[in-house]
């Protein structure tokens, strides 16, 4: 059972307005969400991988509540959206690490962003790359961005993508073919 979302705004708020003592109180209330996005995350990894969605989990939720006046909450579907980012983050981080000497640049290969995109130690640069595209679309258009962090990265449908950003469902699918486009030619350029 989902927690009420009053009850995670409201302790949100509250960790804004710097009452550190209610921190205790929002972790059984996400605990599942969070890790139902790991979950979706951690589907794309390699077998084997050495972080656990468990780990991925707890790794997120520190560095959210580390200091939480800092993180504008908004509500809950703003907290879950931003733990997807965060987890995507501890995720490169891990990737960052293992390809630390691996880079050179010989025998590229084209890079397509499909949600069967495994991270596999040879397939760690592939990642990389996509993370690196898709930071210039999102300055380029922010929408588009988070579209596809929320879609490829926290494993969110149409509808739900579009509840946790207040736009329509048909937005969303729109932007979601226009940014994979844009994302797939920027890859292909890349690997070229």
């Amino acid at each position: 059972m989902a927690a009420p979302s009053g009850d995670v705004t409201l302790i949100l708020q509250q960790l804004r307005a710097d009452q550190p003592d209610v921190a205790h109180q929002l972790f059984p209330l996400i605990y599942k969400e969070l890790q139902r996005i790991a979950g979706a995350q951690m589907s794309r990894e390699r077998p084997g991988h050495t972080l656990q969605p468990t780990a991925v989990v707890n790794e997120a939720y520190l560095r959210m509540v580390a200091f939480p006046q800092e993180i504008p909450w908004q509500n809950r579907a703003h907290f879950f959206a931003i733990a997807a980012k965060i987890m995507r983050r501890v995720l490169l981080d891990h990737a960052r690490q293992r390809t630390a000497g691996k880079r050179g640049g010989e025998g590229a290969r084209k890079v397509e962003i499909n949600a069967q995109l495994l991270v596999q130690d040879d397939r760690l640069e592939d990642v990389l790359a996509l993370d690196e595209v898709l930071g210039r679309l999102s300055e380029m258009d922010p929408q588009q961005g988070r579209i596809v962090e929320l879609r490829f990265f926290a494993g969110l449908n149409v509808d739900e993508t579009a509840e946790v950003m207040g736009i329509s469902a048909s937005t969303v699918k729109r932007e979601w073919s226009l940014a994979r486009a844009w994302l797939e030619r920027e890859l292909a350029a890349k690997s070229a």
